[in-house]
């Protein structure tokens, strides 16, 4: 008996709101396969029973895909075809998902992207602001070093960084952004494709303090412009180097430091590696 040949894994983009996103080719996929993996399996269901897909369902989620891959690996090298979604818009992105996916190539297994919607490209090219590039930051960290990192990042970005937040920290994300990145252009999209779609755009600032006397509902995106080049003086730049490194900065602090004055990233790490400290003598 010929053995079947492995099976494929197809990673199929969902509607974010608006039924009517859904592709001819997702839901040919999704009726053909063995088994649609959901992230929460009783919103999928609606959705499948919408399409009259018939396929079997089972949930993939960030609880359970530790346990479960190796399984749906072995089933795709047996030859099942399967199928990931998520709850809305593209797994994968602020979604589980990776690990099935790099494991199944680890396996030497398939993998094929079914696109479709997805809120953080519908929000950027309706944002009015660039879109040659920009940064995805996903979910930001809610507290401590990692989410003040994470916001200094995005103000010292020179191109358009997106994010997603809850409803209920979006007042608070711009106001912790609006001094980092004082007057930067900015804009809020919630609820896309959806009855009470809204794009607001401002700066980090009106924003703020709208969301804080309006508190938004539903899913959110928010954007902001990058920053604007800065002209910098060399000399300038060393000299705050020497300083920064001679009061104890590390490498890292000083770097950080430099591209807060408006130095490309490159430049600044040269100037504070280049520098070396000779330690204090006791």
């Amino acid at each position: 008996m010929t053995a079947r040949p492995p099976g494929t894994l197809f990673v199929v983009s969902t509607p974010i709101g608006n039924m009517g996103d859904f592709s001819f080719r997702a839901v040919e996929v999704l009726n053909a396969v063995s088994l649609v993996l959901a992230e929460d399996t009783r919103h999928s269901r609606a959705l499948l029973e919408r399409y009259e897909i018939r396929s079997p369902l089972s949930a993939y989620h960030e609880h359970n895909e530790a346990a479960a891959t190796p399984k749906l690996v072995e089933r795709l090298a047996r030859g099942d075809d399967l199928a990931l979604i998520t709850d809305a818009g593209t797994p994968l992105v602020s979604d589980p998902g990776h690990r099935l996916v790099r494991a199944a190539l680890d396996a030497g297994l398939r993998v094929v992207p079914v696109p479709g919607a997805s809120a953080m490209l519908a929000a950027l090219v309706a944002s009015g602001l660039p879109t040659d590039r920009f940064t995805f930051y996903g979910f930001l960290p809610r507290k401590g070093r990692e989410r003040a990192e994470a916001l200094d990042a995005i103000a010292l970005s020179r191109v358009t960084a997106v994010l997603y937040e809850g409803p209920g920290r979006v007042a608070a994300t711009l106001k912790d952004l609006s001094p980092r990145a004082a007057g930067r252009e900015a804009v809020v999209a919630r609820e896309l494709t959806k009855q009470f779609e809204e794009i607001r755009r401002g700066t980090l600032e009106s924003l703020a303090a709208y969301y804080e006397e309006t508190p938004p509902r539903g899913e959110v995106v928010i954007l902001v412009g990058g920053a604007s080049p800065v002209t910098v003086d060399a000399a300038e730049l060393a000299r705050e180097a020497r300083r920064l490194r001679q009061a104890g900065s590390s490498v890292k602090d000083a770097t950080a430091a430099l591209m807060a004055l408006g130095a490309a990233r490159n430049v600044a790490y040269r100037l504070a590696q280049e520098l070396e400290i000779e330690p204090r003598k006791p």
